[in-house]
């Protein structure tokens, strides 16, 4: 049996839509445990750029089984626009996408809230995606939650969405002095439902008869691990749990069927919206590795944030996730840097850290401590043999590697699925 999870290393944006996909090739299920459409996967597929948003990259494949578990919020407009998507562009998913009955709904009033709530924090804002996500995962906690298997039930989901609309209206003229607009909302989601309903499913289920059977199982995580609403930079996190706990919260899987964790870190760090960033770069160097890179977000568009790479941040990664094998991915970004600053601990106030800050105030006030390595200063765009890479780029790789104790099992050189290097010998390499 083969079960691995893939998980972002620092605050999501980390190239995980790539490496899903390059993995996909030899697994037999791709599943995605948690988030919602506010996460864009980016994969380049003959020629072409798919940002997928709730899909999993295994539906690229068109032998993949792709999963969505219960952990994911679904907008099911997105949902279905995406699916008409990928039909157009010839990708058939028809028996092959599998919906969790379990998952929760996102509805327009949740993306309201969600704005409304943002906009009031004022310079304390979050820096959300504005798409809902959170309020529905408020609802799920509060147990006035609609799930998918909801709408396969007309009379009583209209029920209870008049139930949840009723309170939903009252906070927002209290709070905000808004009115909703539910007009003909219960009849649109109906529809939207019987749109889905072929591919719903009891997917925990789903995944046990996989493994059971002897399938290999690839399971998908959104954001990343500093955006985890436990383990996070909290507050500035997103409403899930992005480490490896939640494939199994999000899928219903047991941990014990887990038999490899794969951590995907970028060659430097991002961040996207508000909150504490210690490597962060002056302008000038931020700009310049954010056009190299193309670090606008997949989904908002939105500029990046851009440092240096931070180890703490992937020492506590790989103590929380328990990763096998790092995935580095845009190492050809640094193409063109003469020296490369790597971050190798934190102080504060003078003093040492030996752990990850909880309080993000204190994050904010760390001191990093840098190394500086020498860069190479030639082209690694789209090599795929490890010997080929300049050998101060293999310094900066086995720096990373010897630092964390962790072997580096694939480097990505570009964003097509070919630009990319496994190294023999690796546990990453035994799973493909």
């Amino acid at each position: 049996m083969t079960a691995i999870v893939v998980v972002g290393a620092q605050w999501g944006d980390e190239g995980k839509g790539k490496v899903v996909d390059y993995l996909a090739g030899s697994f037999d299920y791709v599943a995605r445990c948690q988030g919602g459409h506010n996460a864009g996967h980016t994969v380049i597929f003959n020629g072409r750029r798919f940002v997928l948003q709730l899909t999993p990259c295994g539906i690229l494949r068109p032998d993949k089984q792709a999963v969505i578990g219960a952990g994911v919020v679904v907008d099911p407009a997105a949902l279905v626009a995406e699916l008409e998507q990928l039909t157009q562009a010839g990708i058939d998913v028809d028996g092959r996408l599998h919906l969790s009955n379990r998952a929760h709904l996102i509805f327009p009033y949740h993306r309201l809230l969600d704005k409304l709530a943002e906009a009031a924090l004022g310079e304390a804002k979050i820096g959300t995606t504005s798409r809902g996500i959170g309020p529905a995962y408020e609802d799920k906690m509060a147990r006035r939650g609609l799930r998918v298997c909801d709408l396969l039930d007309p009379e009583s989901f209209r029920t209870k969405l008049a139930r949840v609309v009723k309170e939903k209206s009252a906070f927002c003229e209290a709070a905000f002095r808004e009115r909703l607009d539910t007009a003909g909302l219960a009849e649109q989601y109906l529809a939207l439902g019987e749109r889905l309903r072929g591919f719903v499913t009891d997917t925990s289920a789903l995944l046990d008869r996989a493994l059971r059977e002897g399938r290999r199982v690839l399971f998908e995580g959104a954001q990343g691990t500093m955006l985890d609403i436990d383990h996070g930079t909290y507050p500035y996190v997103t409403s899930s749990n992005a480490t490896v706990g939640g494939a199994c919260t999000g899928l219903g899987i047991a941990p014990t069927r887990i038999t490899g964790v794969i951590g995907v870190t970028k060659a430097y760090t991002t961040r996207v919206g508000s909150g504490p960033f210690p490597t962060e770069m002056p302008d000038l160097e931020a700009r310049q590795v954010r056009d190299r890179g193309n670090e606008y977000g997949a989904v908002t568009g939105r500029p990046r944030r851009c440092g240096w790479l931070d180890l703490v941040i992937l020492r506590y990664a790989v103590m929380i996730n328990g990763i096998d094998s790092l995935v580095v991915t845009k190492l050809d970004v640094f193409d063109t840097q003469p020296e490369i600053q790597v971050c190798v601990g934190y102080s504060y106030r003078g003093t040492p850290l030996e752990e990850m800050p909880a309080e993000a105030e204190k994050l904010a006030q760390v001191q990093p401590r840098y190394r500086t390595l020498r860069g190479w200063q030639a082209a690694t765009s789209g090599i795929r043999e490890l010997h080929r890479l300049p050998q101060a780029a293999r310094d900066y790789l086995n720096f990373i590697s010897d630092e964390l104790g962790v072997e580096i099992g694939m480097i990505s050189t570009g964003p097509e699925r070919e630009a990319t290097i496994v190294p023999e010998g690796t546990r990453l390499a035994s799973w493909l």
